[in-house]
């Protein structure tokens, strides 16, 4: 398993992942068809490309040289020294074999002037917020407005320090 930047022959691939990854984590929580509403709209392949070309960002994906099966997008903040990690997705049957832990290692080395690491998750995905834990992430907070303004989905934020060996 290899972690690489995304490039536009990768959109199709990721999509699919995401919209897999996003009905196998999210159905039972909001439904098939809310997540369908939301899969279209954040992972169309419009929104996808436009991460390609934003500034300040790293976008990445696990590879086994035949599929593709994870995924990672993260923004930088040089005002406050954060980044923010948007997604990390990994698929279903591949969850457990350190794919996630790959790519989270990843973002943080693509952002040398950081020094902590923010995300929001639903706190009804379990498995997410056990792996956050597990990586070293704290509740710091709640929004009422997960991934973009108007969402009207509430997330918990949570954070760690990004450390850097000398």
């Amino acid at each position: 398993m290899f972690v690489r930047t995304v490039s536009p022959r990768d959109l199709d691939a990721v999509r699919e992942l995401l919209v897999a990854t996003w009905h196998d984590t999210y159905d039972a929580i909001y439904g098939a068809e809310r997540v369908v509403a939301i899969t279209n709209d954040w992972h169309s392949l419009d929104a996808l490309k436009a991460r390609l070309e934003q500034p300040n960002s790293e976008f990445l994906v696990a590879d086994d040289g035949t599929s593709l099966a994870g995924v990672a997008f993260a923004t930088g903040s040089s005002e406050d020294k954060t980044v923010t990690l948007r997604q990390l997705y990994v698929l279903p049957g591949r969850q457990g074999q350190g794919i996630g832990s790959l790519l989270l290692d990843e973002i943080e080395t693509c952002f040398p002037d950081a020094d902590r690491l923010r995300l929001e998750v639903e706190e009804a995905n379990e498995k997410a917020v056990a792996f956050y834990h597990h990586q070293g992430f704290a509740k710091v907070g709640m929004t009422d407005n997960c991934a973009q303004a108007g969402s009207g989905i509430p997330a918990a934020i949570y954070e760690r320090p990004i450390v850097w060996a000398d």
